[in-house]
């Protein structure tokens, strides 16, 4: 009777290791690569000539690319929040990137928004540790006060992934070494002179592919330090751009700052690094790559054309690059222009898993599956909305995305911009004076999304000086 007892429990633990092998396998892992100021400007598959991306060109020609995918803030803290809550940053109230600017003489007062995201929330690392997944944080994070006594309730760990290599308050590498040895960073203790962030950071991550291939899927989030100043680049890669540079033509006013330019190449051999350990480990069909950033590239000839740059309210400052591929999945060479924005990812990622949605947590996101799997070409949703209630390179603004149209509100003034997208994608030609229907129809959509988010606003400031409005802000 024993015997036959114990036959039983093998023979259950047999086959439920099976059915959880079996159920792995449908779940597919995630590898998530959010780059920090990338411009739409910055690889080959969108043009670029100066810079050398083969291993992300493959990315794009083996997956899908799609030419109007957005950052849901100009910086990086909200878009980051936006991103693993699947909420506005409105919705969040974080609305700046962390510590922001002061501004105590401008004309508005902005509003008192969180540092951090509350804990109530469900971030996608939660919800996919929920069924099983394995996560995993490498890189920047910047979603946490800077000081204050709750700062190390808000890392990483505290929000979802099992292991935090590299996250912590900063928003750019502060070491001793910045962007080389030593790091000062959580997990980055070992190393010698000479390591550089992106190629150990790298590293990092294939010991996690590594540790749990072929185990439970899981989610690997490398949210890299890079492109973000300072520039700093191995001497090897700079100097083939220094060369290159001197006799480059320079046909679509590219930025030929050789640094940056070695800093992207390390970006790209990060990536080629990983896709080739996944296929090496007998997964990459298994795995869902999806590359894109946080925000524009920080200088206005990072962006392919379009007008401004990180910290503005126009294109160059939000449109951004975005690769998803998973063979056999996502058709090879597909593109789409249907808009998308950071707080997608996470339905998608949950409908990819086969994962029911959570829309009380993605409040704002819309699954993009459909579009990578070719059974629709066009989203159920009309616009997109921006909200930042903060001075930076440019004045605090509200802005809305509906079809081809955009307009963009200023709030110190109530000044609008509307612009013709598909046949003015430059931003070249305000047309708010001469289609006031239009202005007024968008902007009447944008009050409705405010309040429905309960967004703050600002308030007009008892400090305010006029002089200050000469200051660039």
């Amino acid at each position: 009777m024993v015997d036959m007892i114990q036959k039983i429990l093998g023979l259950f633990v047999f086959f439920s290791s099976v059915l959880f092998s079996i159920a792995a396998i449908e779940k597919p892992n995630v590898v998530f690569l959010l780059v920090d100021d990338l411009g739409w400007g910055d690889f080959g598959a969108y043009g670029a000539k100066f810079y050398e991306t083969p291993n992300i060109d493959k990315l794009a020609a083996d997956g899908m690319l799609f030419t109007n995918a957005y950052a849901a803030c100009t910086v990086c803290s909200p878009s980051r929040a936006a991103i693993l809550s699947g909420c506005y940053p409105a919705r969040l109230h974080l609305t700046d990137w962390i510590a922001g600017h002061n501004q105590p003489k401008a004309k508005l007062k902005i509003p008192d928004w969180k540092m951090k995201i509350d804990h109530e929330r469900i971030l996608l690392p939660e919800a996919l540790k929920e069924a099983g997944y394995t996560t995993g944080f490498f890189g920047k994070w910047h979603l946490m006060p800077n000081g204050q006594t709750d700062m190390q309730e808000h890392l990483p760990t505290n929000h979802g992934f099992d292991i935090n290599i590299g996250g912590r308050e900063w928003g750019q590498p502060k070491g001793k070494g910045k962007y080389f040895y030593p790091f000062d960073m959580p997990g980055m203790d070992e190393g010698k002179p000479g390591d550089y962030l992106t190629d150990k950071l790298t590293d990092k991550a294939i010991e996690f592919i590594d540790q749990n291939a072929n185990k439970k899927p899981f989610l690997l989030y490398f949210s890299y330090y890079t492109l973000h100043s300072p520039l700093m680049a191995p001497a090897n890669r700079v100097e083939k751009y220094t060369k290159k540079a001197a006799t480059f033509k320079n046909e679509k006013n590219e930025l030929l700052n050789p640094v940056r330019a070695a800093m992207v190449e390390s970006l790209d051999l990060s990536v080629g690094r990983l896709v080739e350990k996944l296929e090496k480990m007998g997964i990459a069909d298994n795995t869902v790559i999806i590359l894109t950033g946080d925000n524009g590239g920080d200088h206005p000839e990072t962006t392919a054309g379009l007008r401004e740059y990180k910290g503005y309210s126009h294109e160059g400052a939000v449109r951004e690059p975005l690769i998803v591929k998973w063979p056999g999945k996502i058709k090879a060479g597909s593109t789409t222009d249907e808009m998308v924005i950071g707080m997608d990812f996470y339905p998608t990622i949950l409908e990819f898993a086969g994962l029911a949605a959570k829309p009380n947590q993605h409040a704002d996101g819309v699954s993009i599956a459909p579009l990578l799997s070719g059974t629709k070409t066009e989203l159920d949703r009309d616009a997109i909305y921006w909200h930042y209630p903060h001075y930076h390179r440019t004045k605090p603004y509200g802005a809305i995305r509906d079809g081809d149209w955009k307009l963009i509100e200023f709030f110190e003034d109530g000044k609008l911009e509307l612009f013709d997208l598909k046949n003015d994608p430059f931003e070249t030609k305000d047309l708010a004076e001469s289609n006031p229907e239009k202005a007024k129809q968008l902007l009447d959509k944008i009050k409705v999304w405010r309040s429905s988010v309960n967004a703050q606003m600002m308030t007009p400031n008892p400090s305010y000086s006029p002089a200050s409005d000469n200051k660039k802000n």
